[in-house]
């Protein structure tokens, strides 16, 4: 289905890109409320955390229906997003809230992101996220949030996690894939 796109004027166009920038400046914030709560759990980080999800999503739909993307977003967007969730991994696994393989997950993706990209940019190949990638993310940061403001015995938020980070791990097999063949 095709989504109307209206005409925007330059102040607006900026919009977007100043989500993104503004989840980066907001990272600061949620690292104090969560490094400074009792056992990794709290309510305040918990609400950044999801405002910042939110916003990852707005800022894309916009762009997007504005027809206002640009490269910037397209790095940044990403790194914001990697950012924040990295952020809470570790946190949450120095609060004994996750086990210690998530960072190792988290930051294996991570690097096949900047690997990825540092190979693709010079080349002017670009990967459009998917949907699945997309679902990942958003599994991702409902899992990490559920994790802040349920207590340890809830076993359900490590579920939703863990979830995402195995669509995580499928979305990046398909850009593997995919990025191979327009190389090769």
């Amino acid at each position: 289905m095709a989504v109307a796109t209206r005409e925007v004027r330059l102040p607006l166009q900026q919009l977007p890109n100043a989500l993104t920038v503004a989840r980066f400046l907001v990272v600061p914030v949620f690292v104090v409320l969560l490094a400074t709560a009792s056992d990794g759990h709290s309510w305040a980080a918990g609400i950044v955390f999801g405002s910042a999800a939110v916003t990852d999503q707005i800022d894309g739909w916009l762009a997007r229906r504005w027809r206002v993307e640009s490269d910037f977003g397209r790095i940044v967007d990403p790194l914001a997003d990697r950012l924040m969730i990295d952020a809470a991994v570790v946190l949450l696994v120095v609060a004994d809230r996750l086990p210690w393989p998530a960072i190792l997950i988290v930051g294996a993706r991570d690097l096949l992101l900047l690997a990825g990209l540092k190979l693709l940019a010079p080349r002017r190949i670009r990967v459009e996220v998917n949907r699945l990638g997309k679902l990942a993310t958003w599994v991702l940061y409902a899992g990490t949030g559920f994790l802040m403001v349920t207590h340890s015995s809830d076993d359900w938020a490590l579920w939703v996690f863990w979830t995402g980070v195995g669509l995580a791990v499928v979305a990046g097999a398909q850009y593997v894939l995919e990025t191979w063949r327009r190389i090769g």
